[in-house]
């Protein structure tokens, strides 16, 4: 008699919080990899990295059968070493609150721009080496992020068409402080996408701009600065097997007060590339991508080849094997593995006595990976 009280209390306590969370999905990635990386120049060593590895939670809620409200909670969490990249901090990355009904939705929170989203028809190799945003991200703008204090607002899907806008606070408030030059901030963020998903063809359009944004540092050049780019990135599905992608970006950056002319060039390129996706086998593919990094700046342009085979042991796991290659102009050490949430970015190994040794090279990487989505 006793065993089957033990066992009632024991099984009502573990109903509640099952009632409770009803509406709540807990989900997440371990995304892990084994790389060994090589700058052209003093480093070159096999690194094991979490890349952008999360745990999340989302859920919505009917308040009537028109009116819903949504959520999402979500942190990066580093599967090599068991900690979290935020440190204390918890909603590190996507993190909103939001209604939804036939007039589209609005939420508000800190999560990725339109603009950042929009390079995602392109983007074969995300969160891998070889991620296209080594070549698409180089700019000390704010361009691409993932936005604090943002208010979004997407519409109701029109055949297969849907914008987005977002407005984002920077830092909680609007500001134009003007009672210094050295205290001077708009820090403000504007982005917006057209988007369309039908039939054999996906694509994106995307412009964003922000603002100068100074209060971080008084000293000219480590400020970011004003900037803004144009994106179009599409893939369309040439056969059952056969993907064909495309991407275009330009970008402006015009600094702060006092950004000189050098700094405003390193900052302003175009970016394009191609790409595709080849099925050899039902759970298998190929990739391929080029892509090309055109800068103002002189001698500042560099090339990126990525080749990489991915085979999908379920529908929550995969493996794959990349190798990818930066060709780099006499004035920049741009690699294949800089610019998205890796654990393991050794880039500035090579930088002796203020110089770094990289400039000019080509940088490699080679890469085999487990991404488990749960």
């Amino acid at each position: 008699m006793k065993k089957k009280l033990i066992a009632i209390a024991v099984g009502s306590a573990l109903s509640i919080p099952a009632v409770a969370l009803a509406d709540v999905t807990v989900y997440g990635r371990a995304h892990v990899s084994v790389d060994y990386l090589d700058d052209g120049a003093k480093y070159s060593e096999t690194n094991l990295s979490s890349n952008a590895s999360r745990l999340g939670f989302k859920g919505d809620h009917a308040i009537n059968p028109d009116l819903k409200a949504f959520f999402q909670i979500e942190q990066q969490i580093n599967f090599t070493t068991g900690a979290s990249s935020g440190g204390t901090d918890f909603a590190t990355r996507d993190t909103f609150v939001g209604l939804s009904s036939n007039f589209g939705a609005i939420q508000v929170g800190r999560f990725d721009s339109p603009f950042k989203v929009a390079r995602g028809p392109f983007n074969l190799f995300s969160d891998q080496v070889g991620d296209m945003n080594n070549l698409a991200r180089v700019t000390a703008g704010r361009l691409d992020e993932r936005y604090d204090n943002t208010i979004q607002y997407t519409t109701p899907d029109f055949n297969g068409f849907n914008v987005k806008v977002a407005y984002s606070m920077y830092k909680g408030q609007s500001l134009n402080i003007t009672d210094t030059s050295a205290n001077n901030e708009d820090s403000d963020a504007f982005s917006t996408s057209l988007n369309y998903i039908g039939g054999p063809l996906e694509a994106s359009l995307a412009y964003e701009k922000v603002e100068e944004d100074t209060l971080r540092s008084t000293t000219v050049g480590t400020n970011r600065g004003e900037a803004d780019s144009y994106r179009a990135a599409a893939a369309y599905k040439i056969t059952d097997s056969f993907k064909l992608v495309g991407f275009y970006q330009t970008t402006d950056f015009s600094g702060i007060s006092g950004t000189t002319s050098a700094q405003r060039d390193a900052g302003t390129f175009d970016v394009y590339g191609l790409g595709g996706e080849l099925a050899i086998a039902k759970n298998t593919a190929l990739k391929a991508t080029y892509m090309t990094h055109d800068s103002d700046a002189k001698k500042s342009d560099a090339d990126m080849w990525v080749v990489g085979v991915e085979h999908k042991l379920d529908k929550a796991v995969r493996v794959y094997a990349n190798y990818a290659v930066v060709d780099n102009d006499d004035n920049v050490a741009y690699s294949p593995w800089m610019q998205q949430a890796r654990t393991a970015s050794p880039s500035d190994q090579s930088i002796v006595d203020g110089v770094n040794k990289a400039r000019g090279e080509k940088a490699a990487g080679f890469t085999v990976g487990l991404r488990y989505d749960f």
